[in-house]
C-alpha cells in the first residue's frame, strides 16, 4: 500500500475494526490482504465499497454479524455459522472474504451440505459472489509472494493428506494405489506353493520390485511426517502405525541379513517378522482415501458405533443363552444319545452364531427333539436381533454417502477449475 496512514480502519456494516499495514499484508482473509497491494483508489475501490482517504478507513457493505465470527476464526481458527442466520447466506459472506466451506467445524460443513442438497445445489464459488473478483496477473504474482513458505507447506500438506484437493493430489494418491496393489499382489503370490521356485528363478527381479515399493511408502510416510502439524498427533493416528510396522518388518530383515542371520534360523523372531509382514494387507486400508464406498463405510461406522455396539450384546446374550440350553439338551441331559458337537458350551456358542445369522455350514447340527425345536427358535429370534439396529446403520450409511458425494463434487469443481487456469 503506497498511499494512506499506518493504520488502516476496516468498516464492515458500520463495525469498525484498526489494523497495522503490516497486519494487513498478511491478513488470513484474501479480501483484506490483498489491500495492501493496491497502488491507486480505483484498484482499492474494486475490492471495497468505499474509501475514506484522510482517515485511511476502507468501507464493506456487508453482514457485521458474519464478519464477527470470521474475526473470531481469525483469531482462533474455529469457524461456525452465526446462530439464526441463514447457512448460504453466512457461505456467501465467506466466500466474498475469500474463504471456502473446507475452513467450516465439521459439524456446520454437514449442515451446508444438507442445505444446499435441499435446494439442489453443488456448489457455489467466490465469483459466483462478485463479479469484480477477476485478478489481473500482477495480483496473481503478489499472491504468490504473500504465501511464502507457509502457504507452500500447506499445499504440500493437502497435496499428501487431501487426493481431491489438487490435480498433483489425484496424481500422487493413483501412484500410491498402483503401489498398493503391486505390494498385494506381491503379498498373495508369496503364498502360492511355486512361488519359491519361481522367486529362485527371478530373485533379482523380486527384490528390486519389493525394494521399490518399500522405498515409495517409506519416503511417503517420511514426506507426511515432516509435512504434519502436530506430529504427535501423526504420530498416534492408527493407519501411520499400521505403516511403521508393515515397513519395518523389511529393514529389520536386510539388516540381519547383512549381518548373517537369515531369517529362516530366527525361531520366533522369524515367525514374529512374518506376521509384522503380513500386516502389509492393511496397506488396502490406505484405498479407503481415494473412493467413495470405502470412506462411507469408515464414517458409517464411526458414527454408528453405539448401534453396532448395541447389536455385539444382543448377539452376545442370546448366543449365551442358546449355547447353555443347546449344550444342555444335546450333550448334557445324557438320554442315552449324546451329540459330541454340544460337548462344551463354547462348542455349542459356534452353532448359535452360524445359525443365528442363517449361514448353517451344516458342520454341527441338534439330532434331539428339543435341540431342533432349540435351532428353530434360535434362527428366527436372530433374525429379528439382527433386523433391530440395522435400520438406524443404514440411514446412516445413506446420509454419509450423500455428505461425501456432495463433498467429492465440491472438490472436483475444483479440480476442474485448476486445469482450465
Amino acid at each position: 500500500m503506497k498511499f494512506g496512514k499506518s493504520i488502516c480502519v476496516l468498516n464492515v456494516g458500520g463495525t469498525r475494526y484498526a489494523f497495522t499495514r503490516e497486519v494487513i499484508k498478511d491478513f488470513p482473509l484474501r479480501r483484506v490482504s490483498r489491500l495492501h497491494a493496491c497502488a491507486t483508489e480505483k484498484e482499492v475501490l474494486e475490492l471495497c465499497d468505499d474509501y475514506d482517504r484522510d482517515r485511511n478507513e476502507f468501507f464493506f457493505d456487508r453482514h457485521a454479524q458474519a464478519f464477527v465470527f470470521i474475526m473470531l476464526y481469525v483469531r482462533s481458527g474455529k469457524l461456525r455459522f452465526v446462530p439464526g442466520v441463514c447457512e448460504l447466506s453466512f457461505y456467501t459472506e465467506m466466500l466474498y472474504w475469500g474463504l471456502e466451506s473446507a475452513h467450516l467445524d465439521f459439524c456446520c460443513q454437514k449442515r451446508l451440505d444438507e442445505r444446499m442438497s435441499d435446494i439442489g445445489m453443488d456448489s457455489l464459488s467466490e465469483g459466483d459472489v462478485s463479479g469484480d473478483e477477476c485478478q489481473s496477473p500482477e495480483e496473481t504474482v503478489h499472491r504468490t509472494a504473500l504465501t511464502g513458505r507457509a502457504k507452500w507447506l500447506e499445499r504440500m500438506r493437502k497435496m499428501f493428506e487431501d487426493p481431491n484437493s489438487s490435480l498433483a493430489a489425484q496424481l500422487l494418491a493413483a501412484v500410491s494405489v498402483i503401489f498398493v496393489i503391486i505390494s498385494m499382489v506381491m503379498l498373495c503370490a508369496s503364498t502360492l506353493p511355486d512361488w519359491d521356485t519361481a522367486k529362485r528363478n527371478t530373485t533379482e527381479e523380486h527384490r528390486i520390485v519389493e525394494a521399490v515399493c518399500i522405498g515409495w511408502f517409506t519416503a511417503e510416510c517420511i514426506v507426511r511426517f515432516l509435512l504434519a502439524r502436530d506430529k504427535c498427533s501423526f504420530i498416534r493416528h492408527p493407519l501411520n502405525i499400521i505403516d511403521v510396522i508393515a515397513i519395518t518388518p523389511y529393514y529389520v530383515t536386510m539388516a540381519m541379513a547383512r549381518a548373517g542371520m537369515p531369517g529362516a534360523g530366527l525361531g520366533v523372531a522369524g515367525v514374529i517378522l512374518r506376521v509384522l509382514r503380513m500386516m502389509r494387507v492393511f496397506w488396502l486400508m490406505k484405498l479407503a482415501r481415494h473412493f467413495l464406498g470405502l470412506q462411507t463405510l469408515g464414517l458409517t461406522l464411526r458414527r454408528c458405533y453405539r448401534e453396532m455396539v448395541m447389536l455385539m450384546v444382543f448377539v452376545c446374550v442370546a448366543m449365551a443363552i442358546y449355547s447353555a440350553l443347546a449344550q444342555l439338551l444335546e450333550h448334557g441331559l445324557d438320554l442315552g444319545s449324546q451329540n459330541q458337537d454340544y460337548a462344551s458350551i463354547p462348542a455349542a456358542a459356534w452353532w448359535v452364531i452360524i445359525s443365528m445369522t442363517t449361514v448353517g455350514y451344516g458342520d454341527v447340527y441338534p439330532v434331539t427333539i428339543g435341540g431342533r425345536v432349540l435351532g428353530g427358535m434360535c434362527v428366527v429370534s436372530g433374525i429379528v436381533l439382527l433386523a433391530l439396529p440395522i435400520t438406524f446403520i443404514y440411514h446412516s450409511f445413506v446420509q454419509c454417502y450423500h455428505e461425501l458425494k456432495l463433498r467429492s463434487a465440491r472438490y472436483a469443481r475444483n479440480v476442474s477449475s485448476e486445469m482450465l487456469e
